[in-house]
């Protein structure tokens, strides 16, 4: 309960960034894809996930100049099937349009997400990530 509480304080303090960014992703804009924004995962809150083709955007500011923890955060995503695609967020205030066509991009690229399996059928695997920056 307290990550809720956490991930909705987010909501109500995004950066200029995260702002601009989910102008364009909120309401199915790209691709038809439902993206969330501040959502928890695990011990995790992404700034943004589209839960379906498990692709995750994050916007980074200075904070996370050389910063270990997201290479675990990163990891422990990517092991759970997450994308996870990161952005400068000078990048996204200035470049958009590049930020915007590279989450296009990789909602193209990730599979179709299968119809439910029926009793236990169906593949357990997982599409691979990469938290790489703009």
């Amino acid at each position: 309960m307290e990550q809720r509480k956490f991930a909705k304080n987010l909501r109500s303090n995004m950066t200029d960034a995260e702002h601009l960014l989910w102008r364009h992703l909120r309401a199915k804009r790209i691709e038809g894809a439902k993206f969330r924004r501040q959502h928890p995962i695990g011990p995790y809150v992404v700034d943004f996930v589209e839960l379906k083709h498990q692709i995750i955007v994050e916007a980074d500011g200075g904070q996370h100049n050389g910063c270990d923890n997201d290479s675990e955060r990163d990891a422990w995503l990517t092991r759970k099937g997450f994308r996870v695609l990161r952005f400068w967020n000078h990048d996204i205030l200035r470049q958009t349009d590049v930020v915007l066509e590279e989450v296009y991009r990789a909602l193209r690229a990730s599979p179709s997400p299968q119809p439910s399996p029926s009793r236990g059928e169906g593949d357990q695997g997982a599409s691979n990530g990469g938290g790489r920056r703009l």
